[in-house]
């Protein structure tokens, strides 16, 4: 039998293991009873009540403000005449609503047979139907319903999976450009001012070539503009580091403080709003399955990024400059012209990145994108990138951005407080770097 290598096997999958155990931990302890409140939730609940009660019965509807209160109501509303029940009412509010409903339905001395209800307004019909009944007989026989609930972790539900991917998609994009420039051994600290500066910029360009009506042309080249000038900026601090030797830190340490300045200045320190509710298409927008927009844009940007770092010259030049650029060189490789090539890359992701940030908001605000660069590198860190160069996978980036979202989501559901999310943050960033430090190690024994 072959044997397993299982300190290769560990760096390989081991982000994998670490995700499925976050996830698991926070399944755990988010484990709730749920009370469905879905159109096929409706539809069930209808066809409960004709079966217990007579055709032609009469009922009323009472669900709370809020969420998808006013869908499920009108699904039950739906759903009730067609089985051949009577609404007399529909009531979408708080318990106090609730209450005057029951009292002017009391005052017709027309017989309920049944109330429709979610969770909440079951538990106030419960505690309060029968006093309200004894001023009001024609009450007394209704029964109370509400869909059939079940136990299901609130970290798992729908919504909150596609809101971990809907919050992550901004790092995870410029991550892209962040794990190849720290595979040639570098840094960029200028992408979370990078993501202000694009968005006053797009923001400032709709508005002057739109005005205060700008048509869908004007938003899309308002976006372009955003994007190229922060390519620029990358190609710029690309220049930096290869034709002057700056070292990468400190080079993209003075972009940093220049452009959240200059993203200051432009939009003088107001957040500019774009006048155009379509400009949140790619922030807010759900076109395909239900899907962020947003979430579809990053997952086609990581397929193509896997696919240029492993299929083509350009991705082996990158890992070849990060494990000795001087072999690389000696080798062919237009070293410089890849290092230029990995900022300005990640230049454009970083502008990209603004015009989401943006688009989610509709507003070009210069305070966006604050220690995003800190999550960026956490991420790509975590993700199994070495930051000695050389080593790393887009994929594993992914997960490493991912297992970041997750640790934010669950921290929010268990109702961890801000400044010891901040202490978790520290905690996996060097955490992650140690074992990059300790991966390193014990390839090297393994080689002597």
């Amino acid at each position: 039998m072959k044997n397993i290598d299982y300190a290769k096997l560990f760096p390989d999958y081991g982000t994998l293991l670490v995700l499925l155990l976050l996830c698991i931990g926070f399944s755990a302890v988010t484990l709730e009873e749920q009370s469905p409140t879905t159109a096929n939730a409706a539809k069930r609940l209808a066809k409960r009540m004709a079966n217990e009660l007579a055709p032609g019965s009469n009922v009323i509807v009472l669900t709370r403000q809020g969420g998808d209160g006013a869908s499920f109501a009108a699904a039950l509303k739906e759903n009730l005449a067609k089985v051949g029940l009577t609404v007399a009412q529909t009531v979408v509010g708080q318990p106090a609503d609730a209450r005057k409903a029951l009292v002017k339905q009391g005052e017709t001395e027309n017989v309920l047979a049944g109330i429709a209800t979610d969770k909440h307004m079951a538990n106030f019909c419960n505690a309060n139907l029968t006093k309200i009944s004894e001023t009001h007989p024609s009450l007394a026989k209704a029964k109370v319903y509400q869909p059939q609930s079940y136990h299901w972790p609130n970290f798992l539900k729908k919504d909150n999976v596609l809101n971990i991917m809907k919050q992550i998609s901004v790092v995870a994009i410029i991550a892209i450009g962040m794990t190849m420039i720290i595979i040639t051994a570098g840094i960029d600290l200028s992408v979370g001012s990078l993501i202000a500066f694009s968005g006053v910029i797009t923001a400032l360009a709709i508005r002057g070539l739109g005005g205060d009506d700008p048509a869908l042309g004007h938003l899309w080249l308002g976006s372009l503009a955003g994007v190229l000038i922060c390519g620029l900026v990358g190609l710029f601090t690309g220049g930096l580091v290869t034709l002057f030797g700056i070292p990468a830190f400190i080079a993209t340490l003075g972009i940093m403080f220049s452009a959240r300045g200059l993203a200051f200045i432009f939009a003088e320190s107001e957040p500019i709003v774009v006048q155009n509710e379509a400009f949140g298409w790619l922030g807010r927008g759900r076109d395909i399955l239900g899907l962020p927009n947003s979430v579809i844009l990053m997952l086609i940007l990581f397929a193509i990024a896997h696919v240029l770092m492993t299929r083509t010259s350009i991705g082996r030049y990158i890992y070849a400059v990060g494990g000795n650029p001087e072999a690389a060189r000696l080798s062919g490789v237009p070293v410089k012209w890849v290092l230029v090539f990995v900022y300005t890359l990640t230049g454009l992701l970083a502008g990209l990145g603004g015009v989401m940030e943006a688009s989610l908001h509709v507003t070009g605000d210069p305070k966006a994108g604050n220690l995003v660069e800190l999550q960026v590198i956490a991420a790509v860190v975590v993700g199994g990138t070495s930051l000695a160069g050389g080593q790393g996978k887009i994929l594993g980036t992914l997960i490493g951005v991912i297992i970041i979202g997750v640790i934010r989501n669950g921290m929010n559901l268990t109702g961890v407080e801000a400044h010891m999310q901040s202490v978790v943050y520290g905690a996996v960033i060097l955490i992650a770097v140690l074992v990059d430090r300790l991966k390193a190690k014990g390839i090297r024994l393994r080689k002597h």
